[in-house]
C-alpha cells in the first residue's frame, strides 16, 4: 500500500545509469574503484585526478573516461559499487525492526568511511556534478530501500497512512551520521544509532 509522502517511485525514476557497459572483466573494474578510493582518501577530493587513478590502476586515462566519463561519475560509482554497507533486502517484519536493522548497517559504514563522507559532502558545494552523480548513484537507490520499509510498516498498520516525517526518513538517516562527528567528536556507532532511531525516528514518523 504507497504512501504520497515517500516519493519512493519519483526517487527511482530520477536514478541514472553509471556509464557505459563496462568492456572491464569485474576484476579489473574492481582494481579501478579500489585505485580511486585509496587516491581519494590520500588526497581528498579536489587534488583526485583521473590521471593518478589511471597510473595506479594501470589504466589508460582515455578508458576511464571511456568508461565513467567524469571524475565525479567514477568516485560516485566506485563508492556504490564497493560501500561497506546497503540497505538492501532489510525486512525483519516489523518497522521496529527494520530500522534497527538499518541502524546496525549505517553503523557499520560509518564507522569505516565517516572521514571519506565528510570530505565528499564539503566538495559537493564546489562541484554540482559530483552532487548529482552522488545523488543519482549512492542517494536514490538507498533512500528507495528506506520508502519500502515505510510502506510496508504503513501496509501492517503500524504507520498512519500519510506520515509527512516519511519523506525526510534519508535526511534523519544522513542527519545522524554527520552531525555526531561535529556536536561530540565521535562517530554515529550503532548505540547511537539505536537511541536516534527509538526517540527521534520513530516518533517522527508517527509510530502508535
Amino acid at each position: 500500500m504507497p504512501i504520497e509522502s515517500t516519493g519512493a517511485t519519483s526517487r527511482t525514476a530520477q536514478t541514472a545509469p553509471t556509464g557505459k557497459r563496462s568492456r572491464f572483466p569485474p576484476e579489473r573494474e574492481a582494481e579501478v574503484y579500489a585505485a580511486t578510493l585509496e587516491l581519494l582518501r590520500e588526497t581528498g577530493y579536489a587534488a583526485l585526478t583521473m590521471e593518478a587513478v589511471a597510473t595506479r590502476a594501470r589504466a589508460s586515462k582515455a578508458t576511464l573516461y571511456r568508461q565513467w566519463q567524469s571524475k565525479p561519475r567514477l568516485v560516485a560509482t566506485a563508492l556504490r559499487r564497493t560501500r561497506p554497507v546497503s540497505l538492501a533486502g532489510v525486512n525483519t517484519g516489523s518497522l521496529y525492526g527494520d530500522l534497527h536493522e538499518t541502524a546496525r548497517r549505517v553503523a557499520h559504514g560509518a564507522a569505516q568511511e565517516t572521514a571519506l563522507l565528510s570530505g565528499l559532502a564539503h566538495a559537493i558545494l564546489g562541484d554540482p556534478e559530483l552532487g548529482l552523480a552522488l545523488r543519482e548513484t549512492v542517494v536514490v537507490p538507498e533512500s528507495a530501500e528506506l520508502d519500502v520499509i515505510v510502506e510496508r510498516a504503513v501496509a501492517r498498520g503500524e504507520l498512519p497512512t500519510h506520515s509527512p516525517a516519511a519523506a525526510f526518513l534519508p535526511h534523519l538517516m544522513v542527519g545522524a551520521v554527520t552531525a555526531r562527528p561535529l556536536v561530540e567528536g565521535d562517530i554515529a556507532d550503532e548505540d547511537y544509532l539505536a537511541r536516534y532511531i527509538d526517540h527521534v525516528v520513530l516518533p517522527a514518523l508517527g509510530r502508535p
